[in-house]
């Protein structure tokens, strides 16, 4: 996790939620003609490699799941965090699951549970593809899921400026789409 005090490192193309790739815009940091949506995804479990894989195809099954877990990781920062902390109070378990949650760093909160630290994460699917010593369980159940949008956009101070409209170009086009739904990414259809 980056602290606000640390300096940004410069980059080409940012893939980031609608929401700040939209403030960057206003902040000059992206190009407002270069945003473009590049699909969506919905958020994902994962367990230890070789772990029991838990029921989670219906939304009691899901609450059984986390319930029975010593300690559950999610994004500490981010929608998808936001989110998944605030589905457990609206299902009811808030207070139950309180001392199990895992509040992580974006870089690490799959990797808890490769480690054993957490015995179950709760993340955008996209972030458990390609993870080792975790298995994807699948998605929450789609009466409990929340769709977090890909957008993208190029630097104001991109150095790589046709490299970076390649990317975008890419990343936005059908030849894309076998990729990007291989990382669980539904993608943005006109």
């Amino acid at each position: 996790m980056r602290r606000k005090s640390q300096p940004a490192k410069p980059f080409d193309v940012a893939v980031l939620n609608p929401q700040p790739l939209d403030a960057s815009i206003r902040n000059g940091k992206i190009v407002a003609a270069s945003r473009a949506v590049i699909g969506r995804i919905g958020l994902g479990a994962a367990v230890k490699a070789g772990a029991p894989k838990p029921d989670i195809s219906t939304v009691d099954r899901f609450k059984a799941a986390l319930l029975a877990t010593k300690g559950v990781a999610y994004p500490g920062e981010g929608a998808s965090g936001r989110y998944f902390a605030s589905l457990v109070e609206r299902m009811g378990i808030g207070e139950q699951m309180k001392p199990k949650m895992r509040p992580m760093a974006a870089e690490d909160t799959v990797e808890v549970v490769a480690r054993g630290e957490a015995d179950m994460v709760v993340v955008v699917a996209s972030r458990i593809v390609g993870v080792p010593g975790v298995e994807f369980i699948g998605l929450i159940p789609a009466e409990v899921q929340a769709n977090i949008g890909f957008t993208t956009g190029i630097s104001s101070a991109t150095r790589e400026p046709d490299a970076a409209r390649a990317l975008v170009r890419f990343l936005t086009a059908p030849a894309a789409e076998p990729v990007l739904r291989k990382a669980g990414i539904e993608p943005f259809v006109e």
